[in-house]
This record gives structure tokens, C-alpha cells and sequence, in this order.
């Protein structure tokens, strides 16, 4: 009988190969592995933020009212909400009116944290210790508390800001504070809304921006000292540069809470009645919520105009910050 042998080298190949192939399924596994992990999580935000963001934009391409919502079949109106909002005198009115007030708000809440940020960087630890826990207390606060509470400052008949306005001379600030009405008037109300997220947003960039001043090595502050720099010329040639990828994220995090402000303004403004005192969030309240009959439909093209519009501002900024970065 003849008995044929495979040759070593003919063995160690097919061991070889096999070694390949499992070694090459093992990393395969391993690289869809994460994948794998995140898939629930990814279920779950598909539900919670996708599946809105959807139903939101078919709404806005159809008429939906009460009576979609008891089962009767939505009418194609196409683009014709679009068409409506965009040739609306008011909605450019309110839409300007909204781009104003979130860029006070962001521009004030930037500038007063980061300058917050860099006094708690230079305070002792005790008092930065004591004074941030103070900012947090702040920020914690929730926000229709807030909201309630500068409404009392400046209420009509017993707030303390009208109070204190009436007892000091005419000559100083005029008079007439007797039961002024702060929230009628958008010159009076809106500064009030600044005034009252601003004072619950700017402790999160403080403290934002002295985590990121902890980061810095102070030898590059020495060098700049050496070479004869000011504590101005600092903060721009070396906190800047150095922070600048914080600032871009809190500033696009700034833009999209601020736009979108609605719980404050709705306390202040006593609901949502007054038309002539209106931001996008209540505008759209206003049209599919509070009209007669409800259009949920001209709302959710408001909603659609205003997310685009947020990630639109959101993507060009990231990409300048991400251009930059580049460069250097």
C-alpha cells in the first residue's frame, strides 16, 4: 500500500492560511464589536431624536390639524406652509426680532463667563471654591423659577426694580415708575429675557473656561511675560489659541439653547397673548398650538425653518474652527 506524504512545506502553508483567515475574522469581529455595542443606543436616539425631526417635516408638507389627530387622512399642501411663513410680514418682524436677542444673549453670556472664568482663575482657591459653588447654585436653578423670580423684581405694582426707580430722583431716571408695565413693550420685555438667561447661562462658561485655564502650562504665560507681553496681549496670543476649541463648543451650544428660548419668555410675557412680543419658539406655539383652530402644520414649517437655520449657523462655524486648525 502507498501511503502519500504532504509535503512540510505544503502543511506549514495551510496552516499558514488558516491562521490568516482566523486571524482576519478575529479582527473583523473586533472592529464591529464597538459597532455592535452602540446599536441600542443608536435605536433609542433614532425613537427619541430622529422619528420627531421626521414627522416634524411630513407635518410641515401637510395640512394637520384637530381633526388629523382623530384619524382623518392629512391633505398634500406641498411646500404651500412654507410659502405662507415666508411671505408673512410678521414672521420677518419676529424672525429679526430673534436673531437680535439670541446674539445679545450669546455675545453677553460669552464675554461675562469667560471673564468670570479668568477672576476664578485668579482668586484663591477658597474664595473660587466659594464663588463657584455660588455660579452653580445659579445655573442649577430651574429656569421657569427664574423666570418667576425676575418677574416679581419687575412686577407692575409691587416689583422692587419699580420700587426702587420711584425713589430716586426724577432728575437721575425720569419718572412715571409707578405701576410702569415692564412686559407689554418688546424695548422693555426683551431686555428683561437677556437680563434673565444671561444671569442663569454665563456660570456654566465661567466654570467651562476655568477648567480650561487649569489646562494650560504656566510656562507659556512665562515666556510671554519674558518677552514683554501684557496680560491683554496674553489672553489673545496664548488663552485664545489654547481654548479656542472650548469657545467654539460652548458658543455653539450658547446658539442653540438661546434660539430656542421659550419657557422664560412665556413666564415673563404672562403666556402667550401678546403677539407683538413674540420670538420663533413662542411663534410657533402660537400657530400650532394656541390658534383657532390649531395648524400643527404651519407650525412644524416654523420648526423645520428654525432647525435649519440653527444648523446651518452650527456647521459654519465648526467649519471655520476646524479650517482653522488646520492652518496651524
Amino acid at each position: 500500500m502507498t501511503q502519500t506524504l504532504e509535503r512540510p512545506s505544503a502543511v506549514n502553508e495551510s496552516r499558514g492560511n488558516g491562521a490568516r483567515t482566523g486571524g482576519l475574522a478575529t479582527r473583523t469581529r473586533r472592529r464591529l464589536a464597538p459597532y455592535l455595542l452602540i446599536l441600542p443606543a443608536l435605536f433609542v436616539l433614532s425613537l427619541v431624536l430622529l422619528w420627531p425631526i421626521v414627522q416634524m417635516g411630513w407635518m410641515s408638507l401637510h395640512e394637520y390639524g384637530l381633526r388629523q389627530l382623530r384619524g382623518d387622512e392629512a391633505e398634500w399642501v406641498g411646500f404651500g406652509h412654507y410659502a405662507s411663513v415666508l411671505t408673512d410680514t410678521r414672521f420677518w418682524t419676529i424672525f429679526r426680532n430673534t436673531i437680535v436677542v439670541c446674539l445679545a444673549m450669546v455675545v453677553l453670556t460669552m464675554v461675562l463667563g469667560t471673564l468670570v472664568g479668568i477672576l476664578l482663575d485668579k482668586l484663591p482657591k477658597w474664595a473660587s471654591t466659594v464663588l463657584g459653588l455660588g455660579l452653580m447654585l445659579a445655573w442649577a436653578t430651574p429656569v421657569i423659577s427664574a423666570a418667576i423670580v425676575y418677574r416679581w423684581l419687575f412686577d407692575t405694582r409691587y416689583g422692587l426694580v419699580n420700587t426702587i426707580l420711584s425713589g430716586l430722583p426724577d432728575w437721575l431716571v425720569g419718572s412715571g415708575w409707578d405701576e410702569f408695565n415692564w412686559f407689554n413693550e418688546p424695548a422693555t420685555l426683551f431686555p428683561i429675557l437677556i437680563l434673565t438667561v444671561v444671569w442663569q447661562s454665563f456660570p456654566f462658561v465661567a466654570v467651562s473656561v476655568l477648567a480650561g485655564l487649569k489646562s494650560i502650562p504656566n510656562e507659556l504665560y512665562e515666556a510671554a511675560r519674558m518677552d514683554g507681553a501684557s496680560a491683554w496681549k496674553s489672553f489673545w496670543n496664548v488663552t485664545v489659541p489654547m481654548l479656542r476649541p472650548l469657545f467654539a463648543l460652548l458658543l455653539v451650544l450658547q446658539v442653540i439653547w438661546d434660539f430656542r428660548i421659550f419657557t422664560q419668555l412665556f413666564v415673563l410675557a404672562d403666556g402667550v397673548d401678546n403677539r407683538d412680543v413674540a420670538l420663533l419658539p413662542v411663534y410657533i406655539y402660537q400657530l400650532g398650538f394656541a390658534s383657532t383652530p390649531p395648524n400643527y402644520g404651519m407650525g412644524s414649517a416654523i420648526a423645520v425653518i428654525m432647525t435649519v437655520l440653527v444648523l446651518a449657523i452650527t456647521a459654519y462655524y465648526l467649519r471655520v474652527m476646524i479650517r482653522q486648525g488646520e492652518v496651524r
